[in-house]
C-alpha cells in the first residue's frame, strides 16, 4: 500500500524516482536525455509515443531498458507489410471440444514496442486504434480488457525511405508525443562504441513497481493548474488552426490542417508531469512550452507553399510559440 502524508510528499518522491529512472537507464543508453525524458513522461500521463529515426540508433534497447527499470511486461512486434490485425490482437481458435476459445495476441503487455509501425498496410495499423484509446480489444463480440498500465511506444522509419505507408491522422492523433531520435554525438558515438563492443553489459535494475506506476500516474492527473496556463495551452493549439478568429500568419500561409482538442489536453497533462518531474506541484508556460513540440509536430499538415519554400515543421511550431 503507497502512502504518503500528502500530494506535496508524493510529488518530492516521484521527482526523486524520476532522478533514479534517468540513472538507470544511463547505465545501458548512452545520452538522448530528452528522449528518455519524453518517453518517461508519456508513460506517467498515460500517454502514447512515436519514435522517429532511421534504423540503428538504439530504439529497441532504449523500450526494452524502460520496461526493465519500471518493471514492466514487455512485448515487441515487427511491423511487416504481411502482417494481420489478428497477428496482434489475437484470434478465437476452435479447441478440441469444438468450442471457440480466444488466443491473446502480443497486444496484451504492459509495454508494446511497435517496431517500424509505418513498414505495414494501414488496414493492420488501425488494429491498434481500440487497445491505445480504449485499453480494451474486440475479436468477434466479445471485448477484452489489456491490463494496466499500458503503453505504445511506436517507432517509424522517416517517410521519404522506401516500403514505408504514411500513418493515418486518426491513428498520429492517438500518439501523445512524436519524439525525433537523432544521431548520436560525436563524443557519445565513442563511448557506445566502447560500451557495445566489450565483454560485459550493463544491465539496469528494477525502479519502480506496477502499483507505484499507476499511483504516480494518478498524482500527475491530481496536480492542479492555474487558468493562465490552460489559456495559454488552448490559445497556442487555436493559433494552428488556418483560416480561424485566433489563426496566427504563419498558419495561414503555411499549414493546411491544424491541431484538435487533443492537442490541448496533451499539452496541460504533459506539463502537469514535466513539472512533477522536476519537483514542482503546478506546472506554468515554461513546463507547457517544454512539450509543445512533440504534442503538435505530428498533429499539423504543411501546406504546398511550405514544402515549395522549405519551411520546415519545427520552425513554424517556434514562430507560434513566441
Amino acid at each position: 500500500m503507497i502512502n504518503y502524508k500528502s500530494d506535496v510528499e508524493a510529488v518530492d518522491a516521484f521527482a526523486q524516482k524520476y532522478l533514479d529512472l534517468k540513472k538507470e537507464i544511463s547505465k545501458v543508453i548512452i545520452g538522448q536525455e530528452e528522449v528518455v525524458r519524453d518517453v518517461i513522461i508519456s508513460v506517467f500521463s498515460r500517454g502514447h509515443a512515436l519514435l522517429v529515426g532511421v534504423p540503428g540508433l538504439a530504439k529497441t534497447l532504449l523500450v526494452n531498458t524502460i520496461a526493465q527499470s519500471l518493471g514492466l511486461d514487455y512485448k515487441r512486434i515487427q511491423f511487416t507489410p504481411d502482417l494481420m490485425p489478428s497477428d496482434i490482437i489475437g484470434s478465437e481458435i476452435l479447441n478440441d471440444k469444438r468450442e471457440f476459445k480466444f488466443v491473446q495476441g502480443p497486444i496484451f503487455s504492459n509495454i508494446i514496442l511497435a517496431d517500424e509501425i509505418n513498414r505495414t498496410p494501414p488496414k493492420t495499423q488501425s488494429a491498434l486504434l481500440e487497445a491505445m484509446q480504449e485499453q480494451s480489444v474486440t475479436v468477434g463480440r466479445t471485448s477484452h480488457q489489456l491490463e494496466k498500465p499500458f503503453f505504445v511506444l511506436a517507432t517509424q522509419n522517416p517517410i521519404e525511405q522506401e516500403g514505408t505507408y504514411p500513418l493515418p491522422e486518426a491513428q498520429l492523433d492517438r500518439f501523445m508525443f512524436n519524439i525525433i531520435l537523432d544521431y548520436p554525438s560525436y563524443d557519445e558515438e565513442i563511448q557506445v562504441v566502447k560500451a557495445t563492443t566489450g565483454f560485459e553489459s550493463a544491465s539496469p535494475n528494477t525502479i519502480l513497481s506496477k502499483e507505484e506506476i499507476l499511483f504516480f500516474q494518478d498524482l500527475v492527473r491530481k496536480i492542479p493548474v492555474t487558468d493562465n496556463v490552460y489559456e495559454y495551452a488552448v490559445n497556442l493549439v487555436a493559433k494552428t488552426r488556418p483560416q480561424t478568429e485566433k489563426a496566427h500568419q504563419m498558419t495561414n500561409d503555411y499549414i493546411s490542417w491544424g491541431a484538435g482538442p487533443r492537442a490541448s489536453q496533451y499539452l496541460i497533462i504533459g506539463a502537469k508531469c514535466h513539472a512533477a518531474i522536476n519537483g514542482k506541484y503546478a506546472p506554468d508556460i515554461e513546463d507547457v512550452n517544454a512539450v509543445v513540440p512533440q504534442v503538435l509536430r505530428h498533429r499539423l499538415v504543411r501546406n504546398y507553399k511550405a514544402v515549395a519554400e522549405g519551411i520546415s515543421m519545427e520552425y513554424i511550431i517556434e514562430k507560434l510559440r513566441s
